[in-house]
């Protein structure tokens, strides 16, 4: 008979992750990750308003836009960062990995904000398109790109 030591020893001990495609489509078959994107949706939705009226208010205030997108930004990846971690990924947290998610979710926020002031930057300047509606449609472009690089990334 052998011992159970060396039977264990044998097997592996845990089935290798998916990596890259095949997680990604692994993950888009699970309800809960669906749930995950309307509550994701919701803080996004929360951030978004949070974005357009720091946006506008600095507008008002004679703010120039490229300076009051990024104003703008600072405040929302702020709320946004404390209620996915609160709520939407909460099943992931763990307080010593606070500042790591952050940081990765920092990185991809800035990312995503960086993709958004370009197209920002390209209606305004390019197509003549209203600073606010511009800034409506930039970050509502870039949502589903952050969405996967929080989930995949940020808070795995």
């Amino acid at each position: 008979m052998t011992p159970p030591e060396t039977l264990a020893a044998t097997l592996p001990d845990t089935v290798a992750p998916l990596r890259g495609r095949a997680r990604l489509v692994a993950g888009l078959r699970k309800p809960a990750s669906w749930l995950q994107l309307v509550q994701f949706g919701a803080v996004g939705a929360s951030g978004f308003v949070v974005n357009l009226i720091v946006y506008s208010a600095l507008l008002e205030a004679d703010v120039p836009y490229r300076m009051a997108a990024v104003a703008a930004f600072c405040v929302a990846v702020g709320n946004n960062f404390t209620w996915n971690r609160l709520w939407t990924f909460r099943h992931r947290r763990d307080a010593s990995h606070a500042a790591f998610q952050a940081a990765r979710f920092f990185t991809v926020a800035v990312t995503a904000f960086l993709l958004s002031f370009a197209v920002l930057l390209l209606q305004v300047e390019a197509l003549g398109v209203g600073k606010v509606v511009a800034q409506l449609v930039a970050v509502s472009l870039v949502m589903p790109l952050s969405f996967l690089g929080n989930k995949l990334w940020s808070f795995r």
